[in-house]
Parts: C-alpha cells; sequence; structure tokens
C-alpha cells in the first residue's frame, strides 16, 4: 500500500534532497509543503527565492513518483510565504482583505492564485475561518489572520475566495477546525484548550462551507475541547474527528503541523503520526520546519505501515484516505 500518499512533507533548501526522493520512490508521496523561512537557520533561506526558481522546483516536485501535490501557506499579510520583495503578487492579511472593495477584492485574489497556479502549486493553506472572538489571540487576532469578529462577513469572504480559486485551479483549504479564534495561547508552544471559547456556529461554519470550497479540505488544529474528548486533542481524537468526519464523509482532513511543540512534548513525531491517522485524520502535515526531522521520515512511514501488518489500523480506513488523497490529485493536477 502506497501510505506515503497521506504524507505532506516538507524539507529544507532549493533542491529536492536525497530523501524525499527516496521516500516518494519507496511509499508514494501525497504532497509537499514549502516555506520561505527557516526556523532553524532563522533566515529565510529555505525553498524560495524567486519566481522562476520556484516554477523550477515545482516542476521538480511534480515529477517524483506518485506525483505529489504542492501546498504552500499563503493567506495574506504576515503569513505568506510569496512575498512581493523576491517578486511575487501582494495580498494583505485576512482583516485588511474584509476592509477592501468588492472589485479590489477579486482583482486581488484573481492574481494571486493565477500566480500560484503558474508557478505550479496545488493547494492554498486558506482561508482562515476562524473568527476573530479575541483580538487578542497570539495566533490569529493579534497578527489579523481572521477577516471578522461578523462570521457572515468570513463566510462571504471564504465563499469569493473558493469561487475565483476554482476559475485557477487552486485548491483550498479551510482552517483551523473547529475554530481557535477564541484561544489565548500559541498553538506552537502548546495545546490549547477551547472548551469554554467554543461556539457552535463556529463548528458549524467548517460544516457548511468545506463542501463548497474547491478542494474541499479542512486543517485540523492541535485544540483540545474537552466536551468532545477530554483526554485528546482535536488531530488525536477520534470522538472529535468522528464528528467531523460524520457531517464531512467526503473532505479531505489534514493535521496542522505534527511538528508543533505540544505534539513533540506529549507523544513525539512518529507515534503522534500514527495516532493521528487511527482516530481519522487522512493526511499528515510534516513540515521539517519547526524541527529537522528530515532523515526520521522514512522510518516514520514504515512504523504506520507496520501497523496495517499487526492490525493496530485498519486497511480499509488507510484506503479510504488515500483514494481521497488521489481524488484531489486528480482534481487538481493537470
Amino acid at each position: 500500500m502506497p501510505i506515503g500518499e497521506l504524507f505532506i512533507l516538507g524539507f529544507f533548501g532549493k533542491v529536492i534532497p536525497e530523501w524525499l526522493k527516496q521516500f516518494a520512490a519507496r511509499y508514494g508521496l501525497g504532497g509537499v509543503i514549502l516555506f520561505d523561512y527557516s526556523c532553524q537557520t532563522r533566515q529565510y533561506d529555505n525553498n524560495i527565492e524567486s519566481p522562476e526558481q520556484l516554477r523550477g522546483l515545482c516542476e521538480q516536485i511534480s515529477r517524483l513518483p506518485s506525483g505529489p501535490m504542492v501546498f504552500i501557506d499563503q493567506e495574506g499579510g504576515l503569513v505568506r510565504r510569496l512575498k512581493e520583495g523576491l517578486g511575487f503578487k501582494p495580498l494583505p492579511s485576512a482583516r485588511e482583505f474584509n476592509r477592501l472593495a468588492a472589485a479590489e477584492k477579486r482583482k486581488t485574489l484573481a492574481a494571486s492564485f493565477a500566480e500560484m497556479r503558474q508557478l505550479g502549486i496545488h493547494y492554498d493553506f486558506a482561508p482562515v475561518i476562524d473568527v476573530d472572538y479575541n483580538p487578542d489571540n497570539p495566533n490569529i487576532g493579534k497578527i489579523k489572520r481572521a477577516f471578522s469578529a461578523d462570521i457572515g462577513e468570513v463566510e462571504a469572504n471564504a465563499l469569493l475566495m473558493s469561487e475565483i480559486a476554482r476559475e485557477a485551479g487552486i485548491g483550498l483549504c479551510l482552517k483551523h477546525f473547529p475554530g481557535i479564534g477564541g484561544a489565548v495561547v500559541d498553538s506552537h508552544q502548546e495545546f490549547m484548550d477551547i472548551s469554554d471559547a467554543m461556539r457552535p456556529e463556529q463548528e458549524a461554519l467548517f460544516y457548511s462551507l468545506a463542501p463548497k470550497m474547491f478542494g474541499d479540505a479542512v486543517l485540523v488544529s492541535h485544540a483540545i475541547v474537552r466536551q468532545w474528548d477530554p483526554n485528546h486533542p482535536m488531530t488525536l481524537s477520534p470522538a472529535g474527528l468522528g464528528r467531523l468526519r460524520q457531517r464531512l464523509p467526503d473532505t479531505l482532513l489534514i493535521t496542522d503541523d505534527m511538528q508543533m511543540e505540544g505534539l513533540q512534548k506529549a507523544l513525539g513525531t512518529r507515534e503522534a503520526s500514527l495516532r493521528s491517522l487511527r482516530a481519522g485524520m487522512d493526511m499528515l502535515c510534516i513540515g521539517n520546519n519547526l524541527l529537522d526531522q528530515e532523515q526520521e521520515m522514512a522510518g516514520v512511514a514504515a512504523y504506520i505501515q507496520q501497523s496495517l501488518h499487526d492490525g493496530t489500523w485498519g486497511v480499509s480506513a488507510a484506503e479510504a484516505s488515500i483514494e481521497r488523497v488521489r481524488k484531489r490529485k486528480a482534481l487538481l493536477i493537470a
């Protein structure tokens, strides 16, 4: 079974490393995630140098065994890997975008999505549909990643993004389920307990929007909602993911980065990855940016493959996830 289809992997540098070529050849590969900034060197010296260089890199990625998709975080504002200083199209933060006139919104999005498609990018990890319930949230509100505190405005912007992404052929991935706008801690540092901040209308927004988004994907956060599961973050919670899957049977479910500190403290990448798939996730995002674990990726895949042989994870569940991935490849890769 091509278990690598369930991985979205990052790597350091501007050429594909040998370990990633070997991984794709042995296990297949669902996707690659690209970054401009390296958390290891603390410089903007990672995968992205210029439009021309990036186009060539994406072409090389697409030629890897099993034809992986290229993913990027291009929300706008502070969270955008393609920056004007390197020659890419401008894209304001979600909060600033929400204030633009309708015609300007369309023009800005059309230029950005067309550029991504031309570069060879398939999926944008956007839009953020976390409602701006807490403007002091260090990971969302404080850095203008939420469109608005008005859920109607959040929905309208997301639908507009999908309309224009569909025209360009760029898949979108809603984030961060179940909605972390009300959080008070940074999810990169520790698990967020959003139990008291959860609002039914925020959760419902994911259910209503996901099937309408071109690419039909949801990124799941490492947040804890005690009333659903007191012991596990959403990415490891059979109860939480079961709730999501019941309402979105065909949606592609992708983890937030598995190298975030909360998961590392609790389990480490290998064990957390298996538990996440067993809980109901489809794809594991492992950026190899927060941590350099590039040489461990083949071992993680082998560990997951072994779980199928020893019966600790079901073959039918793995096959269903691989099928969801391959449907997106058929949709987005020309």
